[in-house]
């Protein structure tokens, strides 16, 4: 019993237990964004959001736009290297995943 606990404690502090639906998840934005294009981004980003979130931003759009602003000139002044590192992954990732389901088709696996 105690090496299982260990086991479980090793995969999830490696984050092996989140990998698969991280992947999933990239697969599909990546799948999204190559038949829809950018805007797929901008569909997903919304999805993200609570409903509370999204009633604030229809009654306060100016505000909003002025908080995105700011949060969007901060971060980019800040951690604009970190961002573009977890994008490339992020696009990298869901690239590899859609070129691996194409190989496992190709080879009849």
């Amino acid at each position: 019993m105690a090496t299982k606990r260990t086991d479980d404690y090793e995969r999830s502090a490696a984050g092996m237990d989140f990998e698969d639906p991280i992947r999933e998840r990239a697969a599909s934005i990546g799948a999204s964004i190559a038949e829809n294009g950018p805007g797929a981004i901008l569909d997903e980003i919304e999805n993200l959001l609570p409903d509370t979130w999204r009633e604030q931003i229809q009654t306060f759009p100016i505000t909003a736009m002025l908080l995105g602003l700011g949060v969007g000139v901060f971060l980019g002044m800040k951690k604009s290297d970190e961002i573009i590192a977890a994008g490339t992954a992020l696009v990298t990732s869901a690239a590899m995943a859609n070129i691996n389901e194409v190989a496992q088709r190709v080879g009849g696996r």
